[in-house]
């Protein structure tokens, strides 16, 4: 099985996105696929000798959407090309809209109502043939495969407010005749047609600072590397460069590629041979590790792509490149993460599922309602209620109420160098009641010393810096702490007390540690399992969130679901602490959403007339409220990047 985040185009609300993921799920080959409307993105699990890439977009664009599988389409542009058009159109709307309202409002005088009628009738036709266009291209495509979304919505709303309108101006030019006595309402088709478009508008505005984090990371590895090929230096792009290849790196520089430092010399010319140095070749790994430089580097000391030269100069020879670099690890763990879906997300997706269907016959209920009860009279309300409905219930504020905080969380985290691999870890993170240290490479950090050219045995199994004070927070937020060493009692005592731990265990071996989670989970912990080796997989594989060092095993990372890059703990209460204000977003977003549609489409209904209210929203104030309920969502996610 292979896992890829694939770029999603075409979606409009959590409803498309929901028909994008049921789509990928029914294909066979494909084990699993979470589609995230806030990311764009499908997260699919398939397995390749069944099923292709390419034979996925084939089936999605029968359904009316676009996978980006090839490697020639740039998603960037797509994206920024799409912006292009959509902000053209949102200016071509709103010139439109002002245009009718200072005709509706006698701004701009008619010689008669026929005339100003029939050219409202020609603005609105403009705008929905112009700025509206896509609403009806996507709603009938979906149609076709009897399926619904907000297109669905908002291409009904404006049709019918539209042809109603068109009916009334021109029913008495044709003599036939007929008892209509009312006003056109052009105004509400072309102004929910602009609000929704601005609401799109701005909703991506956001959506691009949710995702900023994603392209921070993109961002940090250079386009060419400078090749040593013997005495030469020759500058060539960066996907030319192969495992085994000696690259120079200077002050100020990025490295374009992981490997092994083989030499650091002096800020001598190109090509001459470095020896000692007097200017250490010091790299700001803070990208990786959260700590703004690193030691000088050594012969043989790691360089990582993406980390930047803050003195000297030096050589190092390629051993990851391209996709396998720690950098690139980086991008495809936090996209992946940011795609996933946190347990919250599925009450959302159920509701999203069903609420296009059900909008629309609340919609028909209404108008029946106005119209039988009311009469002929009641007819253009009738409508204007019906279509009010149709507009306040859109589905979008639902759909981004959970990947929102998500994006912007998981982005925040990567930012403090905590590398969270699905949103389920963030989630569970808040509700940590008990914690586990393995001791070596995770609490302390050995040291040893170098005589006569080769490593001494003797070594001081040292307490990493800001210890005491990780586990100190850890215990003033009410979790207990426990450590496991493999030392002997002295030992592990020793260093439980350095630490600040109260328990602690000696001489664990992997079964140890596993029954240790399994224990505390029996007495009703949620457990956190700490680690960095081999010897910890067990345990780690049992906690409810693990997290490893990001200098430890390539195993012990690949199990945890969170892995630390940097060598301080203090960013595990970091972690929860924003795990906390993660959840808490994504709950005031699903509650403002709910409250949202259930306040407000009774309102649109009209249902204050029954209690003697002479009052409803109309569907140019459902169109606004609707696009600043969307707007709203994105906005108040992005606070997560304030703290």
């Amino acid at each position: 099985m292979e896992t890829k985040t694939i770029p999603v185009v075409g979606m409009a609300c959590a409803g498309c996105a929901a028909n994008v993921e049921r789509h990928l799920n029914q294909l066979e080959g494909v084990a699993s696929a979470a589609v995230n409307f806030a990311a764009r993105t499908a997260l699919v699990s398939y397995d390749p000798k069944t099923i292709s890439l390419q034979q996925m977009k084939e089936a999605i664009l029968k359904a009316g959407f676009d996978l980006v599988v090839e490697e020639d389409r740039s998603v960037e542009e797509i994206e920024k090309n799409a912006f292009r058009q959509l902000r053209r159109r949102v200016v071509v709307s709103w010139i439109l809209a002002l245009l009718a309202m200072s005709i509706s409002m006698g701004w701009i005088s008619m010689p008669n109502d026929n005339i100003r009628n029939q050219t409202l009738f020609i603005i609105a036709l403009a705008n929905l043939v112009y700025c509206g266009h896509s609403f009806f291209a996507n709603a009938l495509r979906l149609l076709r495969h009897g399926e619904t979304n907000m297109d669905t919505l908002v291409a009904l709303s404006t049709a019918v407010s539209f042809l109603f309108s068109a009916y009334v101006t021109f029913a008495p030019l044709t003599h036939q005749p007929s008892t209509l006595n009312h006003q056109p309402f052009y105004d509400a088709s072309i102004m929910i047609i602009t609000f929704v478009l601005t609401g799109r508008l701005m909703e991506t505005r956001a959506k691009n600072g949710a995702s900023s984090a994603i392209r921070q990371l993109m961002g940090l590895a250079p386009k060419t590397a400078r090749l040593v090929n013997g005495d030469e230096l020759n500058l060539v792009p960066i996907s030319t460069i192969q495992p085994g290849d000696i690259i120079e790196i200077r002050t100020g520089e990025k490295a374009p590629v992981d490997g092994i430092v083989s030499k650091v010399c002096n800020e001598a010319p190109s090509g001459a041979v470095g020896g000692a140095t007097s200017s250490p070749l010091i790299m700001d790994e803070s990208m990786m590790t959260g700590e703004p430089l690193s030691d000088p580097k050594q012969m043989g000391d790691r360089i990582f792509c993406g980390t930047i030269v803050r003195q000297g100069q030096g050589r190092y020879m390629a051993q990851q490149v391209g996709e396998q670099t720690m950098l690139a690890q980086m991008i495809r763990m936090v996209q992946q993460a940011q795609g996933s879906k946190a347990p919250v997300q599925r009450i959302a997706d159920r509701v999203a599922s069903i609420f296009v269907p059900t909008i629309l016959c609340l919609s028909l209920v209404t108008f029946l309602a106005w119209w039988l009860l009311g009469g002929e009279q009641q007819l253009p309300r009738a409508i204007l209620s019906a279509v009010s409905v149709l507009v306040i219930a859109c589905p979008c504020a639902l759909g981004l109420a959970t990947p929102t905080a998500l994006m912007v969380g998981i982005g925040k985290a990567a930012q403090k160098g905590i590398l969270v691999k699905d949103a389920t870890a963030l989630e569970h993170l808040r509700q940590t009641s008990a914690i586990i240290f393995d001791k070596t490479g995770t609490l302390t950090t050995p040291t040893g010393s170098v005589s006569g050219g080769s490593a001494a045995a003797t070594s001081q199994e040292v307490l990493k810096p800001h210890t005491r004070e990780a586990i100190q927070s850890l215990k003033d937020r009410g979790i207990a702490v426990h450590m496991m060493s493999g030392d002997k009692e002295e030992r592990a005592a020793h260093w439980a007390h350095e630490a600040g731990i109260d328990h602690y265990s000696s001489q664990a071996l992997p079964q140890d540690k596993e029954d240790l989670v399994r224990r505390l989970q029996s007495e009703g912990h949620h457990v956190a399992m700490i680690g960095d080796g081999i010897n910890d997989t067990q345990a780690l594989a049992a906690a409810d969130v693990s997290i490893a060092m990001g200098k430890g095993t390539d195993v012990a990372m690949d199990v945890a679901q969170v892995t630390l890059m940097g060598s301080d703990l203090r960013t595990i209460t970091d972690a929860i602490d924003l795990s906390k204000r993660t959840t808490r977003m994504i709950r005031q977003n699903l509650f403002w959403a709910f409250i949202y549609n259930i306040v407000c489409i009774p309102l649109a209904a009209g249902v204050p007339y029954l209690f003697g209210y002479n009052w409803q929203i109309t569907p140019i104030l459902a169109s606004a409220l609707m696009a600043f309920s969307s707007v709203s969502v994105v906005l108040n996610s992005l606070r997560l990047k304030l703290r």
